[in-house]
Parts: structure tokens; sequence; C-alpha cells
């Protein structure tokens, strides 16, 4: 609507009204490819250099060692993804049932098909590192998502951060209850205190260390996320003084310092981190994630607004884009491919270390990723396009009827 003198309204999505599906936010998917990809680089690093977290590696790899913050930012990033919506609608949900529902087609189908291909490859070929071969408690703890909670022979060494994320969907509901009628403060400060008394008390209380197996920081991660999710919400009153007619808006002014607010939060964190060492930096993931968090929701935040361009345009780059469509996919079944190729062919042909990295690196990572493609083809993209059963009938259907008509 319009108003006097000129100036454009933009009116927020009505409170109650339901959260239309987000329209694609350009840099996400690039966000999410390359922190895939650095999941993948860590592994082939982790099996080149033994002795993680003192491996002794060549300076110019050290980076590799922290695949766990590529974690970090899927959580920021699961959090921010979920809660655009429903930040567009006064932060509520489409329905519990609903969402329930998308989040199990979405993350079921592919997590299961990686699973059995995981299992696949530990009875017949090699399993994960440290670990035995699957067993039968193996396939219902994590077919049911509870590797987290109980102990059973790994198939696949990425799984464990699905449980986790799996779990904090399970939370959404009731963060996205806080926001709307405490805000943001109230969110991230509840979580926050909570998860920092766990942290606080875990060395001392075994009753409460117990909690440590859930990765409790990843709720505040979660929840950062989630706020920063704000970012990409249209604003309640958006003003701006332009000729009659015209349509615009301009972000708050706070939102011009987000490009900034970034790498302000990270410098500090990534000094302490490389003056630490990896030792001690794994051995205190729980406060290092905490204090990565702000960042990564900051950099969210910042690309939700375009800004930097050069960066927002360099993530939304067609490859990058395009590796980000199947990250999940990545993610998945990756562990498993990697762990064979160097057992098996690799690391008996050539000597650990700078060789057998710059072969995985050449190898290993690149079948990752075309067999990932293969894989998501099958497995992810379909169900991300066709939202239920009836809908995946519809279309195949529908293609049926197309090549039958182009065979007459």
């Amino acid at each position: 609507m319009e108003s006097a003198e000129g100036r454009t309204t933009v009116p927020a999505t009505p409170p109650g009204a339901a959260a239309a599906p987000p329209a694609r936010i350009a840099g996400l998917d690039g966000i999410r490819g390359l922190a895939a990809l650095f999941v993948v680089l860590h592994h082939c690093w982790l099996l080149s250099f033994p002795g993680f977290p003192s491996a002794a590696a060549p300076a110019w790899s050290g980076w590799l060692a922290y695949g766990h913050l590529a974690v970090v930012v899927f959580i920021v990033l699961s959090g921010f993804s979920l809660a655009v919506s429903p930040a567009r609608a006064g932060w509520r949900l489409d329905g519990l049932r609903r969402f329930a529902r998308r989040r199990a087609w979405r993350i079921l189908p592919p997590y299961w098909a990686a699973l059995a291909f995981s299992l696949v490859v530990a009875w017949t070929l090699v399993p994960q590192p440290g670990q035995g071969p699957p067993t039968a408690k193996s396939v219902v703890v994590y077919g049911l998502l509870v590797q987290d909670l109980f102990g059973a022979p790994s198939p696949n060494g990425a799984f464990w951060s699905i449980a986790v994320e799996a779990q904090l969907y399970l939370a959404f509901p009731l963060m996205l209850l806080v926001r709307r009628r405490a805000g943001a403060a109230v969110l991230l400060g509840a979580v926050t205190c909570l998860v920092a008394a766990i942290g606080l008390a875990a060395p001392h209380v075994p009753a409460v260390d117990l909690f440590m197996r859930l990765t409790p920081q990843f709720a505040v991660l979660f929840a950062i996320g989630a706020v920063a999710a704000g970012a990409a919400k249209p604003a309640e009153r958006v003003e701006r003084v332009e000729p009659a007619g015209a349509v615009g808006d301009v972000p708050a002014p706070w939102t011009r310092a987000l490009p900034w607010a970034a790498p302000a939060a990270a410098v500090p964190v990534l000094l302490l981190i490389a003056l630490a060492g990896a030792a001690w930096t794994v051995e205190h993931y729980f406060w290092v994630d905490l204090a990565v968090g702000p960042a990564v929701g900051l950099l969210l935040a910042a690309v939700a607004r375009g800004r930097p361009a050069p960066l927002v345009r360099l993530l939304d780059t067609r490859p990058l884009r395009r590796l980000g469509s199947f990250s999940y996919s990545l993610y998945l079944i990756h562990a498993p491919i990697v762990v064979a190729l160097a057992e098996l062919l690799l690391a008996p042909r050539l000597p650990s270390g700078v060789p057998l990295f710059l072969a995985m690196s050449a190898v290993a990572a690149p079948l990752s990723v075309l067999a990932a493609w293969l894989f998501a083809s099958v497995f992810e993209l379909p169900f991300q396009r066709h939202r239920s059963v009836r809908g995946m009938r519809a279309a195949v259907a529908a293609a049926t009827r197309r090549r039958t008509r182009s065979g007459r």
C-alpha cells in the first residue's frame, strides 16, 4: 500500500497467517556446499595424518583439523533455514503436524538410504576407523536416530550429528514460542544460561555429565540461527522517500553493520584456536562452539541481506549452488567412501602424510562428490521437489504420459 508524500509502506505478514514457502536466499546453498566439502577434506586429512588431534601434519594443512566447526555452521544454518518462513509469519509454524511431516519427509529417506549404504560398506569392505563391524544394535540405534543416547558400533562416522539435529527439531516449536512471546534476547539468554550451566557442572556432577552426550551447545547454535533468520524477515513497517508509485525498502540501520560484525566476532575466536592449537581446541569444543556460533549467525544474517555483495555473488555461483543442493547427501555418504578408498586402495600404496593426503584429495574427495550427486538424484532431490507420496506419484505418472506421447 502507499501512504502520503510518496512513502512506500510494506506491511508485515499478518500474525497467525500461514508461513509461505521461503524464497531462495542467495548464498546459503554455497555455504552448505563449502561446509560439506570441508568435512570431506577433514576426513581425508584425518586418515592421512594419524594421531589426531596431535597429528604431525604440516602447518599449511592445520586448518583441516577443525572439521567439527563445519558441523557448527550446519547447525546454525539449520536453525536459520527452518525459521525463515515462521519469521515472515509472526514467528508461527504452519502447524506442528505439518512441520513434523515435512522434516521427516526431507531428512529420513536420504538418511535411511545412506544408513543402508554405510552398513553394506562396513560389512563387506571395511568398517569405520576405531569401530568394529556394525551389529543388530547398530541398525536399531542408528535407524531410530538415537546414536547419541545409546552406544553401538558406528557404520558411518558422520552420523553422530544427524541425531542431534533431529532432536533439535523437537525443541524448535518451543523456541519459536519463546521468540514470539518474549523476544530474541530472552530466547538466546535462556538457552545459553541452561547450556552453560550444564557445561560448568558436567565435570563435577556425573548425572549432569550424561547430558554432554547430547552435545547441548548445539541447542544454542540452533537458537542463534533461528534468531538470525529475523534478518530475512520483511520489516514490520519499512519506509523510504521515493517517487510516487515506486515500491522498495531500506534495511534497518543495524543491518549495514552486519558485513563487519561477522568477521569482528570470528577473529578473536580464530586467533584463540590458532594460538591454543588443535589439542586444546578439541578438548574445549563445548565452549569454542558457543564462541563460534554468533559469528556464523551474523554471517548468515548478512548474507540474507545480500551483503557483502561480492561474497554473496561468489557463494551463489552455479558450481557452489549446485554443490549445496546435494550437500546433505555428500555429508551422509562420504565417510564410508573415503575410508574404503584410503584403507583398501591408497594407504597400502602410499606413505602416510602429505603423499597420502594429496592422493586422497585428488581421488576420494571428487569421487565422494560424484557419488553424492548420483545418490541425491535418487534419494534426496525427488523428496525436495515433491512434498508427499501423492505428489511423487503424480510426477511419475506425468513423466510416464510424456514418454508415452513421445513414443507415438
